[in-house]
Parts: structure tokens; C-alpha cells; sequence
């Protein structure tokens, strides 16, 4: 399996590569400088080839992506995010065993409850705070707990595509306790709500399952500020054309990072200034306005958003 992550990334150094065979990228030497594509370089990470890369003309090669950044002076933010890159696994491991996913013992479907039910109509007064509505309660199958680990916690689950559990949230709505989530200890290296995705529509990448549920269409929460393999993956080799990245201001240098990946894949990337404020707080209509009114990422505007971290 070619690892288009990788060749995003080498393009953003060497330029635009062109395929030739096997897995291979072509790219002008940065060694040689001929005026041929002449450098090539493993994507395939099916074969024991994979990373190795060769001049055909000055017979410049190493055996790993990291030498030839080394060896080309790259700029360390680059050398950065390839170690990041392919440190964290972007591969497809055939034997890994999955756990079983299962919601806890005591979870009770919120849509079930009855007026005798006192725990569950507090459950269901805060996920109306919080702006949730009984359709996706039902459309989520969102529950509670009353007993075990998640006492009085909100479950909210997550499914793959073929509709099985791949993780679940808990959130606290007992007003008097100090901790707010507790989340199952399962790999977060899934495609949160990915049963609802179409992903020929534009998508939104948002970080909280609330988040998600506020901007209600084809919204898939990072589970945080990351986006791991899986969902990665998914999108480079989707047919989703447009990207909004939607998260907080204190993760704008990973969302410039993931926009400039998701650039290079050609994907048109779009980078939503949340005003200091979560969608789960803004609500659906006002999150709506708020990407219908913002402008596209190009490779300029990128720059000048990162020079403005410096």
C-alpha cells in the first residue's frame, strides 16, 4: 500500500513527484540537480523497498526518508514532522488483534427513560443544555450510566461503518463532581461516527463527540487534537473534496499542519476561526454561518498563517 501521507510530505520539500513504477516517485535531485527527475523514492510499504531512495545520475541513495531530509538539509520542521509522521504507524498491520468494543454494564438508553426515572431525566436536562435534541439522542443512541465506573455520566457511542461500537465517551452531568470525562481505555485510532459520514459531501474535523453533535452534519470529532492513522487514511484516499478544520486556537499549529497535508493530497482545506468559542457553544446555526462565510486555504494564505506563529 503506497503511503500518500509520506509522499504529501515529500512533495512539500522536493516538489511535485511523478509515478513511475512500483510504489516509486520520481523527483528532481536536490544533489545533482539534473534536469531530469532522477531521484526516486519507495512509497510501498508492502515491500522491502519502502523509504529506500536512489539517484539514478549521481548515485546519491539511503535506505530511510530520514537520511535523505538529513543528507538535503531540510528544514527542521519538516525532519519534524516526518519523524511524527512515520513514527506513528501509517500502516495497515494485517495481524493486529481488535478488542471487543461493548458499552458499560449499566448503560440506559436515554430515549427508554420514564417519569419515575430521576437520574435519567437529570441525564436528559443537561444534553438539553448542552443544545442535544431527542433526534440525536435516538439517531446516536445516546444512554447513561446509574451504578458502576460511569455513576450519573452521559454515554455517547461511536460506530463504524458496518454499525458495530468502535468507542464511546462518557461525560459527568452530576454538577458536583470534579471530573468531567472518563473515557474507556480503546485505541482512539478509529473513525469516530463514521456511520454517519458520506464522504463525497464536504467534511468538518472538529474535536469533541459535543462538538460533533452541535454541527450535525457530516462532522467527525478528532477525539481530541490529532488525527489519527485510520481516519487520516480514510480521508487522503476518500472522495471528499473539501476539508473545514474546526478546532481550538491553541491547536492551530497542528490544524496548518494537517491543512498543508491535506493540500498537497488536493483536497481543498478550509480553516474555520472558532472566535474563541466551541461549536458545542456556538450551536448549529451560528457554526453554519460561520464556515459558509469562510474562504478557502491556499499555499499563500498557509504561509502567512505560520509565520504568524513565530
Amino acid at each position: 500500500m503506497v503511503n500518500n501521507l509520506a509522499i504529501a510530505l515529500v512533495n512539500s520539500v522536493l516538489g511535485q513527484g511523478k509515478p513511475t513504477a512500483r510504489g516509486n516517485q520520481a523527483y528532481t535531485c536536490p544533489f545533482c540537480n539534473h534536469s531530469k527527475p532522477k531521484l526516486e523514492i519507495n512509497f510501498d510499504e508492502n515491500t522491502t523497498y519502502y523509504q529506500k531512495w536512489h539517484c539514478w545520475v549521481c548515485d546519491k541513495k539511503g535506505s530511510k526518508l530520514l537520511s535523505l531530509f538529513k543528507a538535503m538539509d531540510a528544514p527542521q520542521e519538516k525532519i519534524a514532522e516526518l519523524k511524527s509522521l512515520l513514527g506513528s504507524g501509517f500502516r495497515i498491520i494485517t495481524n493486529q488483534v481488535k478488542t471487543d468494543v461493548k458499552l458499560p454494564d449499566e448503560f440506559k438508553p436515554i430515549i427508554d427513560i420514564t417519569e419515575r426515572d430521576i437520574i435519567g431525566r437529570h441525564a436528559l436536562l443537561y444534553l438539553k443544555k448542552r443544545g442535544v435534541s431527542k433526534h440525536d439522542i435516538l439517531k446516536h443512541n445516546i444512554g447513561y450510566c446509574e451504578g458502576g465506573i460511569y455513576d450519573k455520566m452521559i454515554i455517547i457511542p461511536s460506530y463504524d461503518n458496518e454499525g458495530k461500537l468502535n468507542y464511546f465517551v462518557a461525560r459527568n452531568f452530576n454538577p458536583n463532581s470534579k471530573v468531567k470525562y472518563k473515557n474507556p481505555s480503546l485505541s482512539k485510532n478509529i473513525v469516530p461516527f463514521e456511520i454517519f459520514i458520506n464522504w463525497a459531501s464536504p467534511l468538518i474535523l472538529c474535536e469533541g463527540l459535543f462538538d460533533a453533535l452541535a454541527i450535525k452534519r457530516n462532522a467527525i470529532p478528532l477525539l481530541g487534537k490529532h488525527i489519527q492513522d485510520s481516519l487520516m487514511k480514510k480521508i487522503v484516499t476518500s472522495m471528499v473534496k473539501q476539508i473545514y478544520i474546526a478546532l481550538d486556537k491553541d491547536a492551530m499549529k497542528d490544524s496548518l499542519r494537517f491543512a498543508e497535508l491535506l493540500l498537497n493530497e488536493g483536497k481543498q482545506v478550509y480553516l474555520v476561526d472558532l472566535e474563541d468559542k466551541d461549536p458545542s457553544e456556538m450551536g448549529f446555526k451560528k457554526f453554519t454561518s460561520l464556515i459558509q462565510s469562510t474562504p478557502p486555504l491556499d499555499q499563500y494564505s498557509l504561509m502567512a498563517k505560520k509565520l504568524q506563529l513565530i
